[in-house]
């Protein structure tokens, strides 16, 4: 409707010029002789006045004609002048929005909403996340951009989305993203639906996140283990208590934990030093581990204990792995940082649910008595919880 408006536009300019002109020579031929001969009295003056009427029909058109073609050209070249700078207007813009977009740390998209996520235009950081440049990845060229988001966050990311443009909601989604190198890496995606005559696109940009998923993961590690040993903390290893506390309870199996403390520690401490110290507590934490089950948790409870759960297992089996490792660690000299290695023993409490307690303190306080004793019997054993009042006490 517009183009045909604008091809009409000189037409009507040009029809109203020659009507113009039409006007004024229908005034003229129709008034000038009734003028002269109201102005004009004298018969010699009358016949000159009409001798010189053409000169002057056609100075009067002509100056009429000037004036209504002049106030166009003056209305043309506003108009042009207004394009021209609108035209520089527009490719400052451009120019500005180029420079914006290659120096985002991401990738500015804008793409179909469609199973293919059919990218309709990617900004130049395209090449530095996906590892395509941004023409295999227009209209598919190459690969789409879906094909490229981890499968088993996909659809999670499309029912994100599709909810967020059903609410004509912006959206922000997090997923893993696979380059063209085979590489992995997490992005964050801001975004949301725009109506583009009609057609439904998604706007929005995509940033690298791998440093800041990396940190979280390590944050995650050190909130859970124990920065000496690499084993669970004490607040991990209290977690897991509970849960598999619950589950024993919920499908009525057995739970053994043991306890475990270092015999006469505080005499290597004193004998070769803290740092030596630390050096044997590392050891012997990988000789727990190496020890158990997978489906076993050890966890350093602080100092030189340590807990370990052994998921359905009774008394008679606890007893049998809790000697395997007390006899692993007797016949293993522990190196210690200086190319030395010291002699050790431990001491293990065993508690067993739901014989002696039912709840994780109740399993706790009933293996660390254990544990006590086992030092009281001269070190270097294990001793199961007997006493079932100790438990019911829970």
């Amino acid at each position: 409707m517009r183009d045909q408006k604008n091809r009409y536009r000189p037409l009507q300019r040009t029809v109203c010029i020659v009507l113009v002109y039409l006007c004024a020579g229908w005034l003229w031929i129709t008034f000038s002789d009734a003028v002269a001969e109201a102005w004009f009295s004298d018969t010699r003056m009358l016949s000159r006045v009409q001798t010189w009427k053409g000169l002057l029909f056609v100075l009067v058109t002509g100056a009429v004609l000037f004036a209504v073609l002049l106030t166009q050209f003056r209305r043309d070249c506003s108009l042009i002048k207004l394009q021209q700078d609108q035209r520089e207007a527009l490719r400052q813009r451009e120019r500005q929005m180029a420079v914006l977009m290659g120096n985002l740390p991401g990738m500015a998209y804008r793409c179909r909403f469609d199973e293919h996520w059919t990218m309709l235009f990617v900004s130049e950081g395209c090449q530095d996340l996906t590892g395509y440049a941004p023409d295999e990845l227009v209209n598919n060229r190459v690969t789409s951009y879906a094909s490229l988001i981890d499968a088993e966050s996909n659809d999670v990311v499309s029912r994100e989305v599709e909810t967020a443009v059903a609410k004509d909601e912006p959206f922000s989604i997090e997923y893993a993203l696979r380059r063209k190198d085979g590489q992995t890496l997490w992005v964050w995606e801001r975004g949301r639906g725009v109506d583009d005559d009609g057609e439904l696109v998604l706007e929005g940009i995509i940033l690298d996140i791998s440093d800041r998923k990396a940190l979280e993961e390590e944050l995650s590690e050190l909130a859970i283990r124990d920065p000496l040993t690499g084993l669970n903390n004490r607040r991990e290893m209290t977690h897991l208590l509970e849960e598999e506390v619950a589950r024993a309870t919920r499908y009525n199996r057995d739970l053994a934990l043991l306890w475990i403390d270092f015999d006469h520690f505080k005499d290597i401490n004193d004998s070769f030093g803290h740092a030596a110290g630390d050096a044997v507590l590392r050891n012997v934490s990988h000789l727990l581990l190496e020890g158990i089950r997978t489906v076993d948790s050890v966890g350093r409870f602080g100092g030189e204990e340590f807990v370990i759960l052994l998921p359905e297992m009774g008394v008679e089996e606890a007893y049998e792995a809790a000697e395997r490792l007390r006899q692993r660690v007797y016949e293993t000299p522990i190196p210690l940082d200086t190319g030395e290695s010291v002699p050790l023993t431990i001491s293990i409490g065993i508690s067993v649910f739901p014989q002696h307690g039912r709840t994780p303190e109740s399993l706790c306080a009933a293996a660390d008595k254990a544990m006590y004793r086992a030092k009281q019997s001269g070190r270097n054993c294990v001793v199961v919880a007997s006493a079932p009042a100790e438990a019911h006490n829970s």
